[in-house]
């Protein structure tokens, strides 16, 4: 079969066709016929059989293809009944005829489309003399590279005579040059078996055994046809094909030919490529799987947030009881712990602190059978280490459980130990906010109780962690050491609100801060716009497992306190989490938990207000050297791998996905899986790829990466796997491309609503809340014809969009630029001309066309000009908008500070007062949240605007002489325009129903 064949030449591909294979059919009443297809020997026809049809009907001469289409890109798939059960990467369509009609076909697997795609691009590009072509210039660069590899280390063996070739030890180690993951074990197999069946068996490696052994184990199927797709169906990339590349996928800005040309020189091995400014598929394999095409973003790996924010908004990164490296109860306790915690970025480490003998305080948890620490031992560890992996500021949460004596040594060793790095200053009793971690820069800020005003010497304090409270004496030595964060007891948020100062903070044991976050959600988030909250896991948790953060911090819950000795998906997930900004244990938290006024549910099982949710697309196309799980033995060697792709985050984000098991084979399984998920709060997203050997006694874990959504980079990247305790597993990776809306390389999505109400012609608009106090609601309603005007003005533009790129035969998560370099492959006229081409003297290019249009493309300009209008509107329409928005946000912010009162005179009591405070800020989000997204919208235009321009040069299709005559193809009122204006209606109605949400946005992403 064509999967069982080691594809790596146009040629391979074509050799396949001839043979032929199994087909899938689609007609557009939904019917799919199985057809055997297959190319004639003259390789001028795709012909397919059984079929009713005569001979000459069941056949399709390839001088007539305008375009291979990839992916579910037509009318007659996104129509059909069947669009849910097909996937994405096995199909694709053939666009043939005058009237670019379509033949909508289903390959039982993503390698054999690839196939069949490859090979029929290159027929139609060189026709008849392809393969003439491809003898001549087949592996040409790759073989110059390797014949001089080879005599060059033939060379300096200084072989015999009658002993020619490489020894065989040399031969695998030139191999594991290239690549290093290869097994040194099947290379000297696979050699042997070459000798064998060549009747030599012993003598060096000859060069055509290299040669083939290279090919065999060196040969990425998946990236070839990647590098056909880009190279115009060439054997290698030149310059243009290069920065096209860069630009268009892997989302590259300033993308310039010496870009392009130093890229080659980095990466491609043969002299001759060099020479000719050509990147060969060996050159391309070393590219993608440099450090230039990791998933993670670089700039992330220093700090790049802003750092001047009170500490309250802040994510940190805690530790609980740092001392102990095993269990609770009986497990060591070590310095390295404290040590392993800080060099992994951890801000906020536990301290608790017993009498020890010889009036020596010792570190240890109280009543357990595990050995203690000397605590002027554990602060000289912490004070050498608190600053190596992160300037900004520790919390020492001191569990103090002295007497008053040893109270005395605890002082005396804290000021010599850790000096002027102790933090000491009091908080000014009029602040609003502590200081931010910028201000704080090298400062020890000790966590623990505080004796009251007018305290002498000593006074007793209530232990806020315990249940129920224990009183005990503190000295007021011990005391004055704490000045930001003192630990305080907590009662309810009303009380908290009420009497809680900014430099006071709660410690919340799991099960409770669980309870608060299903039952006062939004409180909870309210609470930590201002105050520091510590949650710590339940004593119950004797194993030291791992409660999962993100419960936590959706509700804004600053430090959550983790087990860091315990490996598994919630360390993964924190030690994700806060790389994303240079691993310096604080990230700054999303903007709608920060705002003073502002709405939102930690609880929301959808859309969040005035966030406009993002659609991330993820393609696992393969692995490789994927090891065997450690510890397993019942399969000897072989590995039956498959991936989950996990979402993290919010309710509504929360979701996974798995790929098919491939058999046998942890080298280099080829997955071919998209997936599309929509995020509604990306600010707080993780994705977490998982790598699972199936085995019917229970899966076993082979690796795992995790990563922030707003590190993921857009195009073909390279994951590398992690293991269960977070090590780098040597040359095991995945192999991915990811499309993320809102970002560049990739496109936006149709948008959903927050909480809406149903216009006629079936458009969501965001709904403004009734306070029940009516100048208030008089002043909201002032702004609801404006929010839906710039909803308007928003869902035209996205909606002509979407017509655009269905027009244009891409994926729903293309760019423009996409859109634009796959038109200029399919608007060539009989002659090879092109029938359009865009004028770029505006700023709004205009598409033009060059004589008598098909009906598909008539349809296509039409689109465009309603796409070019809408982006238009937004440009000349969004800043008035904008300013009156923001205006009647800024007259109802008046009301805020009265609210409370004006409530009371209104006659609100009880829930009613709460309902309207909660509604006061939902209406306040939602005005911030419309007015950021016409911010976003123009920004959107402006950048869609370059694509098309850029896109138009990069594919030929700008117009070179200003004397070019414009055919105006309809008038305003034609029935093609109507009809797409229609279309654009009927979108707006079809998206409105459930039922295709769930279809639109779980089911289509990009080609490859």
């Amino acid at each position: 079969s064509l999967t069982e064949k080691k594809i790596s030449s146009a040629a391979d591909c074509i050799h396949a066709m001839v043979e032929g294979s199994e087909l899938k059919k689609v007609r557009p009443n939904s019917r799919v016929y199985q057809r055997y297809f297959l190319l004639d020997t003259g390789l001028q026809a795709l012909c397919w059989e059984p079929s009713k049809k005569e001979s000459d009907k069941a056949r399709i001469s390839l001088d007539s293809v305008k375009e291979v289409r990839t992916g579910r890109n037509t009318e007659t798939f996104r129509c059909s009944g069947v669009y849910e059960q097909i996937s994405e990467d096995c199909a694709f369509s053939i666009i043939y005829g005058e009237l670019y009609d379509s033949l909508d076909l289903v390959a039982h697997s993503a390698e054999v489309a690839n196939i069949w795609v490859t090979g029929l691009r290159y027929l139609v590009q060189y026709g008849q003399q392809a393969l003439d072509m491809l003898a001549h210039s087949q592996d040409s660069l790759r073989v110059g590279w390797l014949e001089h590899m080879f005599s060059c280390a033939e060379e300096a063996e200084r072989l015999e005579e009658e002993d020619q070739g490489l020894r065989l030890l040399s031969a695998v180690r030139l191999i594991q040059g290239v690549n290093p993951g290869v097994s040194s074990t099947k290379l000297e197999q696979r050699f042997r078996e070459l000798q064998r069946a060549r009747e030599r068996s012993t003598g060096g490696v000859s060069r055509a055994d290299f040669i083939q052994v290279f090919h065999d184990f060196c040969t990425r199927p998946e990236i070839y046809f990647l590098l056909v797709q880009f190279s115009s169906n060439k054997e290698y990339l030149d310059t243009k094909d290069l920065c096209r590349f860069l630009e268009a996928e892997q989302g590259m800005a300033h993308v310039t030919e010496d870009t392009a040309l130093k890229l080659i020189q980095a990466h491609e091995p043969s002299a001759q490529g060099r020479q000719q400014a050509f990147l060969s598929l060996d050159g391309f394999s070393s590219y993608l799987t440099s450090p230039e095409c990791h998933l993670f973003d670089r700039d992330h790996k220093l700090v790049c947030q802003d750092m001047s924010q009170p500490l309250s908004h802040y994510f940190i990164s805690a530790s609980h009881n740092t001392y102990l490296i095993e269990d609770q109860y009986r497990g060591p306790s070590d310095l390295s712990g404290y040590i392993r915690a800080l060099r992994m970025g951890c801000r906020c480490v536990e301290v608790d602190v017993w009498d020890g003998d010889g009036d020596e305080p010792l570190v240890c948890a109280g009543h357990t059978l595990s050995p203690p620490l000397v605590f002027h031992c554990v602060l000289e560890a912490i004070g050498r280490f608190a600053f190596v992996s992160s300037d900004y500021p520790l919390i020492l949460c001191l569990e103090n459980h002295c007497s008053l004596r040893q109270q005395k040594v605890m002082v005396g060793h804290l000021l010599r130990i850790l000096g002027d790095k102790l933090y000491r200053d009091e908080p000014k009793e009029g602040d609003m906010y502590l200081p931010s971690p910028q201000a704080l820069k090298h400062r020890i800020l000790l966590k623990g109780k505080k004796l009251g005003l007018g305290v002498a010497e000593e006074g007793e304090v209530t232990s806020p962690q315990k249940t129920p409270p224990r009183k005990f004496r503190l000295l007021k030595e011990l005391s004055d050491l704490v000045t930001l964060c003192s630990s305080v007891h907590f009662v309810d948020f009303q009380t908290s609100s009420r009497t809680q100062k900014p430099w006071e903070m709660c410690s919340l044991h799991e099960a409770l801060a669980l309870r608060l976050a299903g039952e006062n959600p939004g409180d909870f988030v309210n609470h930590n716009k201002h105050y520091l909250t510590r949650v710590y896991p339940s004593p119950m948790r004797v194993d030291s497992s791992n409660m999962n953060p993100l419960d936590l911090w959706k509700c804004g819950c600053q430090l959550v306190a983790m087990n860091f000795q315990t490996a598994g998906l919630m360390m993964d997930l924190v030690a994700a989490w806060f790389r994303q900004n240079g691993n310096c244990g604080y990230v700054l938290r999303p903007e709608i938990m920060r705002q003073e006024v502002s709405y939102f549910s930690a609880d929301t099982r959808d859309s969040v207000p005035g966030v406009s949710p993002q659609l991330l697309h993820i393609k696992v196309i393969s692995g490789q050297n994927l090891p065997k799980p450690k510890g397993s033995g019942a399969k000897g060697d072989v590995v039956d791998p498959y991936v989950y792709v996990e979402v993290h985050g919010i309710p509504a984000d929360c979701t996974e996905r798995r790929t098919r098991t491939v058999t046998h084979n942890g080298d280099n399984p080829i997955f071919d899986e998209s997936f599309d998920f929509q995020i509604n709060l990306p600010e707080l997203a993780m994705v977490r790829f998982v790598v699972l050997d199936d085995h019917f006694i229970g899966d076993e874990f082979i690796g795992q990466y995790t990563i922030p959504l707003e590190c993921l980079l857009p195009g073909y990247r390279h994951v590398p796997l992690q293991s269960l305790t977070g090590e780098e597993l040597p040359h095991a990776c995945l192999f991915v491309h990811v499309a993320l809306t809102n970002r560049r390389g990739g496109g936006k999505p149709h948008k959903r609503g927050l909480s809406v109400r149903k216009a006629r012609k079936g458009r969501e608009y965001t709904a403004l809340r009734d306070l029940g106090l009516r100048p208030v609601d008089e002043a909201f309603k002032m702004a609801a014809p404006l929010l839906r005007e710039a909803t308007d003005l928003r869902e035209n533009m996205q909606n002509s969009i979407g017509l655009f790129r269905e027009l244009c035969g891409v994926s729903a998560v293309a760019s423009l630029m996409q859109c634009v370099l796959a038109l200029s492959s399919t608007v060539s006229g009989p002659d090879g001309a092109p029938l359009l081409l865009f004028d770029l003297r505006d700023q709004y290019p205009t598409l033009e066309a060059l004589g008598p249009l098909p009906d598909i493309l008539r349809r296509l300009v039409t689109t465009y000009e309603l796409m070019v209008q809408a982006c238009r509107a937004v440009m000349e329409q969004c800043d008035g908008l904008h300013q009156r928005i923001l205006h009647i946000q800024t007259s109802a912010m008046e009301f805020h500070e009265g609210l409370q009162s004006m409530a009371t005179r209104e006659g609100l009591k009880g829930r009613k007062v709460n309902r309207a405070l909660e509604s006061f800020s939902w209406n306040i989000t939602i005005l911030k949240g419309q007015a950021d997204l016409l911010k976003h919208a123009k920004a959107e235009v402006q950048e869609n605007m370059k694509q098309i321009h850029d896109a138009a040069r990069t594919g030929n299709l700008c117009k070179q002489s200003p004397g070019t005559r414009r055919v105006q193809v309809q008038s305003r009122a034609s029935p093609d325009q109507r009809r797409a204006q229609d279309q654009i209606r009927a979108q707006d109605q079809t998206r409105a129903s459930p039922d295709h949400r769930r279809g639109h946005h779980g089911a289509r992403g990009t080609s490859t």
